[in-house]
């Protein structure tokens, strides 16, 4: 038995501050008047964030990064299937690997979808400037009915998966997210975390809020 780190530490960070982000949206949205001055700073975080993991996704740690997770659609069915426990990897299982990816993409349609919609009351996403009514009202109605629908889904899904994992499997995929590390029985290559990958980190997420800064500039362009 060893103890391997899995889940380095800005891999970790980005999962517990987008859990917290998407709650405090959630929250805010509800509430509306004053608080959605909030619920589009929060939504500005979580482009950050998703922009920030898919550029970690091809530099961070080992088993953070994509190609760890890349799967044949034959292995995908068979582990559907229940057919795959070869495929059990040290990283995400295949269907965890679709379920991340299924939501960065879903996370950054609904983050364009709330900078371009207007809630007709007194508060209008950044970029609504640049394009038509058409355009607004179908991303409003998707923000608010389509987006927020899939995610939620989305997350009793994986919180089913998780309690699923642990009462069926006797797996625990929480603890590994918090501490960073697995026991294994075999020997398995770590993913780096030094102190010269997080200074990395943290400079792609600096560079990555940039970025979202400016996108939502534009609609202040003349």
């Amino acid at each position: 038995m060893e103890k391997i780190r899995i889940w380095d530490a800005p891999t970790r960070l980005f999962h517990w501050l987008l859990v917290a982000l998407m709650l405090a949206m959630v929250i805010t949205g509800e509430l509306g008047g004053q608080a959605m001055v909030w619920h589009f700073r929060f939504g500005y975080a979580v482009l950050t964030l998703v922009l920030f993991r898919i550029v970690w996704g091809l530099i961070g740690g080992r088993w953070t990064r994509f190609h760890s997770a890349s799967y044949r659609p034959s292995d995908i069915l068979r582990y559907i299937k229940g057919k795959g426990d070869d495929l059990m990897p040290v990283g995400h299982t295949p269907l965890g690997a679709i379920s991340i990816l299924f939501l960065l993409v879903v996370l950054i349609a609904q983050s364009f979808s709330g900078m371009l919609s207007d809630d007709e009351i007194s508060f209008a996403g950044p970029l609504t400037s640049l394009v038509t009514s058409a355009v607004v009202q179908i991303a409003t109605y998707y923000h608010k009915e389509i987006g927020t629908t899939i995610l939620i889904l989305w997350v009793l899904l994986h919180i089913g998966t998780i309690v699923y994992y642990r009462v069926r499997k006797s797996v625990d995929l929480v603890t590994p997210m918090i501490t960073g590390d697995k026991v294994l029985t075999s020997h398995t290559p770590a993913s780096k975390d030094t102190t010269t990958t997080r200074l990395m980190a943290l400079i792609t997420l600096l560079a990555c809020a940039w970025i979202v800064r400016l996108i939502v500039s534009l609609g202040n362009t003349p």
